[in-house]
């Protein structure tokens, strides 16, 4: 693993989320996008070398949306920027760290993208990123 890629924070309102964080980091978002596959809509700030991502359910089937009926909003997740996903994926189900997804989706910010089950982590959801070479 290379760096941490962002902080996932999980939001209720994404509008409204941005506001706030607007106003907390005095600048706005730099990007905001829908991810159909995982229904969520993201929103990126840029804070020196680091990245936080608002996350927001845009439908009731969403991994946020459950995670919000149970939790409240807040750190949602860690991510990491690697060079090789599928490597790092092989690497950890062998050191015996359960993967959520086999193999990388199509995530926000042009990533390739696996979450590490967080009973294998301490309680802390992982996702993997790397970015997607065309």
């Amino acid at each position: 693993m290379k760096k941490i890629e962002h902080i996932g924070i999980a939001v209720k309102d994404i509008e409204a989320s941005n506001k706030l964080f607007t106003k907390i980091f005095g600048k706005e978002n730099y990007k905001a996008e829908v991810v159909e596959s995982n229904g969520v809509i993201t929103s990126f700030f840029k804070i020196g070398e680091n990245k936080i991502e608002l996350v927001a359910a845009t439908n009731s089937h969403s991994p946020i949306h459950k995670y919000l009926e149970k939790n409240r909003e807040g750190i949602h997740h860690l991510a990491f920027d690697v060079d090789d996903i599928y490597s790092e994926m092989k690497r950890l189900k062998n050191e015996g760290i359960r993967l959520l997804n086999e193999s990388p989706k199509i995530g926000a910010d042009k990533k390739l993208i696996c979450f590490l089950h967080p009973k294998d982590t301490n309680g802390v959801l992982i996702e993997l990123c790397q970015e997607i070479k065309q």
